[in-house]
């Protein structure tokens, strides 16, 4: 009797045996992947808030793994949190742990990304169409987030090289010239206006950032060098004029010169340079952006009038250093410096012999 006990016993241990034998290699089978094939891309969204289960249930739906609760074991037993929202872009070779890191990582396709150019020398209106243009919003609703002051305020708290000088209500726009132009990638055009100027102000920072010594220990004002970079941006079409305009700039500021600046008029009317010819009336009608108007000796304009590239920051950092108080530019945009009236209108009267003075047609 008790050898046949014992004869039991040994036969019930190895049914116990094979049983869990079959059931690790079944879960072991569970974790592998459904298919050799590496082409069987399948697209599948995990959505906010989403349980293991729920996740689950949505690969096994999309054919992406064999079994949902394997599934779940695998996530218990290795302590699996952090698997994150989105839509991904999986394969069917993928075995459980691959797709469960790529859910950990976090998904990087985006089937309706936007690209967004922003270019040097432009002004906020021209950035407004072209967020409008690319995007879900309108004109109106970059114009309305730039009047928003509470908005703004929260921008001067966030980054350093804003301050309470862009809110003056002579200033038309208070992040002009703070956006910093350059190709900038969203998820979807559903981007709102704020996630825009948070990218491009990010970028500007990183760009100051690495000016920023220069900045502080030469005593620049942030705001000054941004409109003086935004002058020098418009007027040098050529990088290797810029410091050389910039001079001119300091040296006209130092000697109580008005500027004289084309530039900053029509910014001042809010006319686009290629419209038209400015009128005289405009020329002469005081404006604190419109250096060329009266009471503007040895100012520079109220605020930056365009987006800065980096090379007319530099410029405006580190200017040429000149007698120059003149300069004007032939229709290639090369610039002839001088340092008196009289040596400008010769350069004025040579580029008009020579055929190279510019006039709209």
């Amino acid at each position: 009797m008790k050898k046949k006990i014992i004869i039991a016993l040994i036969i019930l241990f190895f049914i116990i045996l094979i049983g869990i034998f079959g059931v690790i290699t079944f879960y072991n089978s569970s974790l592998k992947a459904v298919m050799a094939d590496d082409s069987n891309e399948v697209i599948v969204e995990i959505k906010n808030g989403s349980t293991a289960t729920d996740i689950a249930e949505v690969l096994k739906e999309k054919n992406l793994i064999k079994n949902t609760f394997a599934f779940k074991i695998y996530t218990k037993l290795n302590k699996i949190n952090g698997m994150q929202a989105g839509t991904y872009k999986l394969n069917q070779n993928m075995d459980v742990m691959q797709i469960v890191e790529n859910l950990q990582k976090g998904t990087d396709y985006y089937p309706d990304e936007i690209n967004i150019t922003f270019l040097e020398g432009k002004n906020m209106r021209w950035i407004a169409k072209t967020i409008s243009e690319n995007t879900s919003n309108t004109e109106d609703d970059v114009f309305e987030k730039l009047e928003d002051e509470n908005y703004i305020k929260s921008l001067i708290e966030k980054y350093w090289f804003l301050s309470d000088t862009i809110l003056d209500k002579n200033i038309y726009y208070p992040l002009e010239g703070y956006l910093f132009p350059d190709t900038y990638t969203f998820s979807n055009s559903n981007v709102t206006v704020e996630q825009i100027f948070s990218a491009m102000l990010d970028q500007m920072n990183d760009k100051l950032e690495g000016y920023k010594q220069s900045i502080e220990s030469n005593g620049y004002n942030v705001h000054k060098l941004l409109t003086v970079a935004s002058v020098v941006e418009l007027e040098a079409a050529n990088v290797e004029d810029r410091s050389g305009v910039a001079s001119v700039v300091y040296n006209r500021i130092r000697n109580n010169m008005s500027l004289g600046s084309d530039v900053t008029t029509y910014y001042a009317i809010k006319v686009d340079m290629s419209e038209r010819d400015l009128y005289q009336s405009e020329l002469n009608k005081y404006n604190p952006y419109n250096t060329r108007g009266p009471n503007m000796e040895g100012k520079l304009p109220i605020g930056p009038i365009s987006t800065v590239s980096e090379e007319s920051i530099e410029a405006a950092l580190n200017p040429d250093d000149t007698d120059y108080l003149y300069f004007v530019a032939d229709k290639n945009g090369k610039i002839y410096f001088g340092k008196t009236v009289e040596e400008h209108n010769r350069n004025i009267q040579t580029l008009q012999s020579q055929g190279l003075w510019y006039s709209y047609e």
